[in-house]
């Protein structure tokens, strides 16, 4: 199991010296050898979390603009989230270049429960940089706090959580996550099992 140090944030300069992670494990074998490449830092403080994510993919496919759309079809970026100790319960944000979201909740995929509406809290701001794109945004507890009332985090906290890189539809069909999801009995990166540790600063 892969862990990771959430850092406290202190501004845009926090992305300068917070860890990256990379989103390197495939989640079928055909995905073993595709050419892209992927990474995630995410910080704290006392109103929210904040994730920065990027991907170096020469074909991106940014199409998808509705608000009901399968992101996952475009090039995307994912970060879902169990904030409480425990609890299998997890949050899911996936996002395209377009900066549309598709945002969840749930056990798994078919206990998952999406949010309609789109939060302008989360302000997802995203950007084409050289051979690739990147997304950021933050996520504010009182959003967490109305599925997860006890989400306080500290130093010295912990909860799982996993960042995914995909594109169902895109030029070369890729998943890629950072911490490895089984691939039997069927792979899926709705998999709360199969997430990672992440540990406040």
């Amino acid at each position: 199991m892969k862990e990771y140090t959430i850092t406290r944030y202190r501004g845009a300069e926090s992305w300068t010296s917070a860890p990256s992670l990379e989103i390197c494990e495939p989640l079928r074998p055909q995905y073993a050898n595709v050419p892209i490449r992927a990474w995630a830092q995410v910080c704290y403080d006392d109103e929210a979390l904040y994730v920065h994510l990027w991907a170096k993919e020469e074909n991106i496919r940014a199409e998808l603009t509705g608000l009901l759309d399968e992101i996952c079809e475009d090039s995307c970026l994912e970060f879902f989230f169990s904030p409480i100790a425990g609890d299998l319960r997890y949050i899911n944000l996936e996002c395209n270049p377009n900066c549309k979201v598709y945002l969840g909740m749930g056990r798994n995929v078919q206990t998952l429960v999406r949010f309609v509406p789109e939060f302008p809290s989360i302000h997802p701001e995203c950007n084409y940089i050289e051979g690739g794109w990147e997304l950021h945004y933050s996520i504010p507890y009182s959003f967490i706090r109305q599925f997860f009332p006890e989400f306080a985090p500290k130093s010295g906290d912990t909860m799982r959580a996993n960042c995914y890189k995909c594109g169902d539809k895109t030029a070369i069909p890729h998943c890629l996550a950072w911490n490895p999801v089984p691939i039997l009995p069927m792979a899926s990166f709705h998999n709360p099992e199969a997430f990672g540790l992440m540990h406040f600063e």
